[in-house]
């Protein structure tokens, strides 16, 4: 019998997260050739999220609670609950309902399919406008940065298998991004339609400093080409300065009585500006590695864990 692990990041969700845990608890008893276990990661709410976790996980023994010492973010509560998972599948869904935690078998028939890794796809999302146009952005930047495949739709809602998590655990930098380890680890990945719901109660828990934050730590760690872009601007004024100074040297020639003194002046400014940017660049390239290689921050610091062995 294959097991899944259900996790669950969690914040303000104090209300919502019992009927969450209740729609899983119905899906499995209809899903009898799977065993599961149910991850709950309180990222360090200011309600009484982690009291609602105590209680769950009181009357559930296949129930386990994390409590972070204090807000690391969505990210950073996906990892710990990996870390503590042991399914041959994983499932990560969110807290407020939103995401069809009863429509769960639509990503596990497509990983029995042989797929590595399954995103939930939603035709019809209700989210915010501002949320929306984050997940435009989000979708731009990972294609571009990640070089995420551009038919492939992420969401927060999504299923991989036991050898994806366990290649994404060994990630121990600061400031994950779990989409980037995802396509680190496989390219077998695909879609599912899945519906999407209004929220239950309150809003989303990001705001524009957070979602800015949470893109700037997905190129910065798992991408270079911010800095191959300096780089290629630093070699595309060089050039400009170069063809500028011959072009004002010529005018010269032409025309003695042309005055040399500002156009000079700004040819070489042009030229040895972009030769800086240049060499920053490339300096920054390696930077960027070791910075990637070397962060040793913690992800998360956990207060507490529930129905958890030492």
């Amino acid at each position: 019998m294959k097991k899944l692990s259900f996790v669950i990041p969690c914040y303000r969700s104090e209300h919502t997260l019992p009927h969450v845990v209740a729609e899983i608890q119905g899906k499995m008893k209809t899903l009898e050739k799977y065993d599961y276990e149910i991850i709950l990661v309180n990222d360090c709410s200011p309600d009484d999220t982690m009291g609602t976790i105590r209680e769950l996980c009181r009357e559930n023994d296949n129930i386990k609670g994390i409590g972070f010492a204090r807000n690391f973010g969505q990210h950073s509560a996906l990892m710990a609950g990996l870390r503590h998972s042991c399914g041959d599948y994983v499932v990560c869904l969110d807290d407020d309902g939103q995401t069809p935690a009863d429509e769960v078998d639509r990503l596990l028939d497509k990983l029995e399919e042989g797929y590595d890794a399954v995103y939930a796809k939603y035709e019809h999302k209700h989210h915010s406008a501002f949320r929306n146009l984050g997940s435009k952005v989000n979708e731009r930047m990972t294609r571009m940065m990640l070089e995420k495949p551009a038919e492939l739709y992420v969401s927060s809602y999504f299923a991989v298998r036991r050898f994806v998590v366990e290649d994404m655990i060994r990630y121990e930098n600061s400031y994950p991004y779990v989409i980037g380890l995802v396509l680190r680890a496989t390219k077998n990945i695909t879609n599912v339609l899945v519906n999407h719901r209004d929220r239950e109660e309150g809003a989303s828990g990001y705001t524009l400093k957070k979602l800015m934050g949470l893109w700037f730590n997905g190129f910065t760690a798992f991408s270079v080409k911010p800095l191959r872009i300096a780089t290629c601007i630093g070699g595309v004024s060089a050039i400009a300065g170069f063809l500028y100074g011959i072009y004002t040297i010529i005018k010269r020639l032409v025309n003695p009585d042309v005055p040399m003194g500002f156009s000079s002046t700004m040819a070489a400014l042009v030229f040895f500006g972009g030769m800086i940017m240049l060499m920053l660049g490339l300096i920054g390239e390696y930077i960027g590695r070791i910075y990637i290689s070397l962060n040793n921050s913690p992800q998360y610091v956990i207060r507490e864990k529930i129905n958890i062995e030492a």
